[in-house]
């Protein structure tokens, strides 16, 4: 049986934030398979995007523990001030 540190991985993932009247949208999560990739579609993304986030989390899903997220690259308008700050 696989112990749970064995169980923890790290996923990438690119957010897209669209801007509306009410203020911000939060799109649909792309997942990315290495952390460059992340980058990659980060920024190709932010030229039509009004805010973009990549970041990356290392968790268990199948417990559902997952440490906070850390911030790999942020375009375009702020969604915060830190982690604490984003939507998820």
């Amino acid at each position: 049986m696989a112990s749970q540190v064995e169980s923890r991985k790290t996923f990438y993932v690119v957010q897209g934030f669209t801007k509306e009247a009410a203020g911000l949208r939060m799109d649909a999560p792309i997942q990315a398979l290495t952390e460059a990739s992340a980058l990659k579609t980060a920024e190709r993304l932010s030229e039509r995007k009004a805010s973009v986030l990549a970041f990356a989390r290392t968790g268990n899903p199948a417990t559902g523990e997952f440490d906070d997220p850390i911030v790999l690259a942020s375009y375009g308008r702020p969604i915060g001030d830190g982690v604490e700050d984003l939507p998820f």
